[in-house]
């Protein structure tokens, strides 16, 4: 096992997640997607594999087990995360990613196929700008904004008893304080 591979699986374990074989070879596949095509296409700031397993999957990870197997959109997912990442951990769920940019919306699709990730669906377009055909019962975001601008910003793409799961860190509370959203 490589040191990549241990971190994951490691970092995983703390979190109470058991990976599964297929899992673990499709994020570390992901993984060395985001490292190859980031040479070209900058989808990350992040450069350094073991930084990007903790900052970029670890992160993504933490939320898996709050995600239900309902409708999911992952607004500005950049280079899928943690979109692509919901999508290995919970093959049931039906996840769409959207972002406004055209090589990481490509880069997403790559994956997609690379993995043969059936239950992902890759948007190009502004997320105002998107009208789908049904509204979700999970919105997530990660890198997109603050969680006052998704939040306004998606609100026509929710369902009345949808959630949101947003990676806002410690100024969560701050930047939602003006809403009627409830935080846990």
């Amino acid at each position: 096992m490589n040191e990549t591979q241990s971190l994951l699986c490691e970092g995983s374990e703390l979190m109470g997640i058991s990976l599964s074989e297929l899992q673990i070879q499709q994020l570390l596949r992901y993984h060395s997607l985001i490292i190859k095509w980031n040479k070209v296409y900058n989808l990350s700031a992040i450069r350094d594999p073991l930084e990007s397993i903790k900052k970029h999957f670890l992160d993504s990870l933490s939320i898996v087990s709050f995600i239900k197997h309902e409708l999911l959109l992952d607004v500005g997912s950049g280079a899928g995360l943690p979109g692509i990442v919901i999508a290995i951990m919970k093959p049931k769920t039906e996840v769409f990613v959207i972002d406004s940019v055209g090589k990481k919306c490509r880069f997403m699709q790559t994956v997609k196929t690379e993995l043969s990730l059936k239950n992902i669906t890759v948007i190009n377009s502004r997320v105002e700008d998107f009208i789908p055909k049904e509204p979700f019962q999970q919105i997530t975001s990660r890198a997109f904004a603050g969680a006052n601008e998704t939040i306004n910003k998606t609100k026509h793409l929710i369902s009345n008893n949808g959630r949101y799961l947003l990676m806002k860190g410690d100024t969560i509370n701050e930047d939602i304080k003006n809403t009627n959203i409830k935080t846990h």
